[in-house]
């Protein structure tokens, strides 16, 4: 599973689930993809997701407010419970746990140092767990983005959460009608900051997946594959169009529609190259 998102589970609940509630949900969707690894994201709410029984403080633009990691870290308690019943799930299968909203060095060693909390007090219980499950961050600030490197010391893998970070990257908020023009997958700094993270994740040897609706698209998961990318969390009814793309996509088909892409400057221009790409692969 490319990304389980546990706040939807929180959110059909009456009150935060306790750490037996999750483990059974966790292992269950662990059991049931076998040898596949499950990534599970830690608790992302706010912004859009909101709890019935959890009320934030009321702000002016909960987007860049008080959310994700944010909430977990100032409700530690919280968060080490949900960290405990993720390492007990990890028993029953692959499983990788991935931290959201990351914006410095400070927080995901924070966020390490809780999962280091929870393996104490599992081992004092003598309570089975996974010791060791690899650790990733959600790169979807553009502060994380410029850490890559640093972060890349720190984890044994990267999310790139493009819904976030391109409304970041371009001041535009992507639930706004308003601005809806400007939140564009396209965009050259966004194209620039992606091809980015994809370098550094090679040299360092990181791993990389790619959550967001560009790899939903065909003509931006091209541009993706031809970056580097080649993990993709997305919906399930797009998976069968996206494989028959692959079948007739060569990489080097992608690679050149990459390079000739982050050569240019427009994001018009971007589409039309792409778009072009895409006809002569698919003769449609």
């Amino acid at each position: 599973m490319g990304l389980y998102r546990t706040e939807f589970p929180y959110m059909a609940r009456g009150d935060f689930p306790d750490r037996l509630d999750q483990y059974q949900l966790y292992s269950k969707v662990v059991e049931g993809f076998g040898d596949h690894p499950v990534t599970i994201r830690t608790l992302d709410i706010g912004g859009d997701k909101a709890l019935p029984y959890f009320s934030p403080p009321t702000e002016d633009n909960p987007f860049m407010g008080w959310r994700s990691v944010r909430v977990s870290l100032d409700n530690r308690d919280i968060f080490r419970t949900q960290i405990e019943a993720i390492l007990m799930a990890g028993v029953h299968g692959p499983v990788k746990m991935l931290f959201p909203m990351i914006s410095s060095l400070e927080e995901i060693r924070a966020c390490k140092a809780v999962v280091e909390e929870a393996r104490q007090n599992l081992s004092r219980e003598g309570t089975v767990f996974a010791e060791q499950i690899p650790l990733g961050v959600m790169l979807e600030v553009p502060g994380a983005v410029r850490l890559a490197d640093k972060l890349a010391r720190e984890v044994d893998f990267f999310a790139l959460g493009t819904n976030d970070l391109i409304q970041y990257l371009l001041a535009a908020d992507r639930n706004n009608p308003l601005v809806s023009k400007y939140y564009d997958p396209l965009h050259p700094a966004v194209l620039q900051v992606l091809n980015e993270v994809t370098e550094v994740a090679r040299r360092m040897k990181v791993g990389l997946c790619l959550c967001g609706e560009m790899g939903s698209d065909p003509l931006t998961f091209m541009l993706l594959i031809g970056m580097g990318v080649r993990e993709f969390s997305m919906p399930s009814p797009f998976i069968p169009r996206l494989k028959a793309l692959l079948q007739d996509l060569s990489l080097e088909q992608a690679r050149r529609a990459a390079r000739q892409a982050l050569e240019l400057g427009e994001s018009a221009q971007i589409r039309a190259l792409l778009e072009e790409h895409l006809k002569k692969i698919t003769g449609e």
